[in-house]
């Protein structure tokens, strides 16, 4: 494994992430070789965020219609570590890394039952008004929540 720049020290990193979200891979989901497509951890992702934000009281306002502000993904990426394959049961573990003005570095953790690392990744989410696009910064209690639910060792962007 080569290095990936957003871990610094991978047994340390691992130890930070407290929120999970089971999957089991699917058969749709692997390739003819019986790989996981490289394209699933994306939505496993997703999933797992989702589950986040709604765990952190996020997601109920942001999907009502009536609320000002909405998530969107700014970038997303993932480092493969190890094959995956059909059948198989993984953890997505997901934290936030550092806390900006209006946007959160979301990093993620796709494990093996037995704890074993096959993927990470990471991807900044930006809150921002659903009528101009605009950013719009997170409420102080937003951020006092995003503190509480991540590692000692969160940054403030």
């Amino acid at each position: 494994m080569g290095k990936i720049g957003y871990i610094t020290d991978m047994k340390e990193w691992m130890e930070e992430f407290s929120f999970s979200f089971p999957v089991k891979v699917r058969f749709s989901e692997t390739d003819m070789f019986g790989h996981l497509n490289n394209t699933v951890p994306f939505t496993y992702f997703e999933q797992a965020r989702i589950e986040y934000f709604k765990s952190l009281g996020f997601m109920q306002d942001w999907v009502d219609t009536k609320n000002e502000t909405i998530p969107v993904v700014a970038d997303l990426q993932c480092d493969y570590l190890r094959q995956v394959f059909f059948d198989e049961n993984m953890n997505i573990m997901v934290k936030a890394a550092s806390v900006g003005h209006s946007s959160v570095d979301i990093h993620y953790l796709g494990v093996r039952e037995d704890g074993t690392p096959c993927f990470v990744g990471r991807g900044a989410v930006v809150q921002i008004s659903r009528h101009t696009g605009k950013t719009v910064p997170w409420t102080e209690e937003m951020k006092e929540t995003f503190a509480e639910r991540s590692p000692a060792s969160m940054e403030k962007a």
